[in-house]
């Protein structure tokens, strides 16, 4: 099945704690006929807002099309954590690309926090930006590590907003007794994913774009310029952004060899009152450092929003709850009892680097996906970033180009079953403490 609409009603917003706290607008229509634009974008994401806001702030006539609604996918969904750089840290990416091209890239990224904290605070306060993300590791290893990574961004790039913490440290600020060091970034944050968003689309809106919902982009007429399909209409267009990430089905070539969809899921708790103190002594996000990596923050009304386990199937599980709440309650056992209100799932998109995947198609058609859990803040910027290249400014989209991002082994067919395997080992190893 098609997997726009494996786990959702076309249209719907999920049963999130994210949905139930927002403004919902009311529906947009449907794209009908043949339509004629200077740019047609394919996803109402952060990635595809962005590019419509900037193509249309610039002049030019757009189109954007959702086969849902704006903020559906993972822009609405995710954990609200905006972090600092890449899933690569700027070790490993000066080790293969060199300084030059890492000092790049890290410039983008800084812009990209820059440009999300800017945008909330000026358009969307609703959001509630706030910074602060910590990191918690289990091994004195990974702590070595992430040090090392906190000492070099300091030494080398003069970021000195990382102040790594010992096993007292970390505990103090995450009353877990899991974590045996950590840090905290203070140049990072953390939002409310779905008002965002939808402050993003109102946005590209008053700039001058038009955003069709429930308007599936079927097919794409490659060609000068290009014609995209949906079920009941058509957009020609001179240029074509592509921005569907997890969402996006097999209408681009290249992609999907290089870019898989999974599923990641959220629970939200009962509002805590003052057990939320027991959990977290700061208004921050938390990441930790296992393979299927645990994520979490306070809600503005105490609850405990909870990201942990993923899944490679296109299909959700039927129980999403229990195996959530039993990670939860493995890091914080002083939860036991306290209930769940909401749980949901959603659709990212990875690498086999972690790195994104932002590619020219074809001279006319653009395409950015794969932000592998960093694309809160990078999805909007390299959104821009096309933009930019459609304007005749492509020194940014040219670094984010060179990104190391190959095809996965076997390709579509085999993508799945390999890291369902490497998941099976990572998760084994982790319950074994090796």
């Amino acid at each position: 099945m098609n997997p726009l609409y494996r786990n959702d009603k076309p249209g719907e917003y999920p049963p999130s704690w994210y949905t139930a706290s927002a403004t919902i607008p009311p529906a947009r229509p449907q794209l009908h006929g043949a339509h004629r634009v200077d740019a047609c974008v394919i996803g109402a994401g952060y990635t595809g807002l962005w590019a419509a806001k900037t193509l249309a702030a610039a002049g030019l006539s757009v189109i954007v099309l959702d086969a849902h609604r704006p903020g559906f996918g993972a822009s609405g969904r995710n954990g609200g954590q905006v972090g600092s750089g890449y899933n690569k840290g700027q070790i490993w990416l000066e080790k293969r690309l060199g300084e030059t091209r890492a000092r790049a890239l890290w410039d983008v990224a800084e812009d990209a926090k820059s440009q999300l904290v800017d945008f909330c605070s000026v358009t969307a306060p609703e959001a509630r930006y706030r910074a602060g993300v910590a990191h918690g590791e289990y091994s004195a290893t990974e702590g070595r590590e992430m040090r090392a990574e906190a000492d070099f961004l300091r030494d080398r790039y003069g970021y000195d907003k990382i102040t790594s913490l010992d096993k007292d440290g970390i505990r103090a600020l995450v009353k877990t007794e899991s974590y045996v060091a950590g840090q905290i970034d203070r140049g990072a944050g953390h939002v409310h994913p779905l008002r965002y968003a939808l402050a993003l689309a109102a946005s590209a809106e008053q700039a001058g774009a038009v955003i069709f919902e429930k308007s599936e982009a079927i097919r794409i007429d490659q060609g000068q310029p290009a014609t995209v399909h949906t079920p009941n209409g058509s957009v020609t267009a001179d240029w074509v952004i592509t921005a569907g990430n997890g969402y996006l089905t097999d209408i681009v070539p290249k992609v999907p060899a290089r870019v898989m969809p999974i599923n990641s899921f959220i629970g939200a708790t009962e509002p805590l009152g003052d057990l939320a103190a027991q959990v977290l002594a700061e208004d921050i996000a938390v990441a930790d450092s296992k393979f299927v990596v645990n994520y979490y923050r306070m809600s503005e009304d105490g609850r405990f929003l909870f990201g942990g386990r993923e899944s490679y199937s296109i299909g959700y599980p039927k129980d999403i709850g229990t195996a959530l709440q039993a990670r939860m309650l493995s890091l914080f056992p002083q939860l036991q009892g306290v209930k769940i209100s909401h749980v949901w799932g959603g659709t990212l998109a990875i690498t086999m680097s972690r790195l994104p995947y932002v590619a020219r198609v074809t001279p006319n058609i653009l395409s950015a996906s794969g932000y592998s859990g960093h694309g809160v803040a990078l999805a909007g910027m390299v959104g821009r970033v096309m933009a930019e290249a459609v304007l005749g400014q492509a020194g940014k989209f040219d670094v984010m180009g060179a990104l190391p991002v190959t095809p996965f082994p076997g390709g579509t067919a085999f993508r799945a079953p390999l890291l369902t395997l490497a998941m099976t080992w990572f998760a084994l190893r982790d319950r074994l403490g090796l």
